[in-house]
């Protein structure tokens, strides 16, 4: 089995669409009414209108980027917010929000 897709419930559809798209830069792939879906590589992520529901613990999108700090800095230049690049002996992070405040990162791994 495979992932087809992460579902993220907005209620605020077209600054997560702008996101997602413009921010991130994913190709989106289906536009309807209340549903949004965007290419991350082997899977995709689907905005679906509906009361956002972000956990203390809620899921997390990581993306990966050979070079964080550089991806880091392009996302944020387009209006993402990440904080600090956490380099480590084998890999690099940094955890980021989406505007429903759904946790999101960037990795070289």
């Amino acid at each position: 089995m495979k992932m087809a897709r992460v579902i993220l419930f907005t209620a605020q559809i077209d600054a997560m669409s702008a996101f997602y798209g413009e921010v991130l830069g994913l190709r989106r792939v289906t536009d309807e009414k209340g549903w949004k879906e965007f290419t991350a590589g082997s899977t995709r992520i689907a905005l679906h209108s509906g009361p956002p529901s972000p956990g203390r613990k809620g899921p997390k999108i990581v993306f990966h980027a050979k070079d964080v700090a550089s991806m880091r800095a392009k996302l944020v230049a387009r209006g993402a917010k990440f904080g600090k690049v956490n380099q480590g002996a084998v890999f690099h992070l940094c955890d980021g929000r989406d505007p429903d405040g759904n946790p999101i990162q960037l990795s070289n791994r």
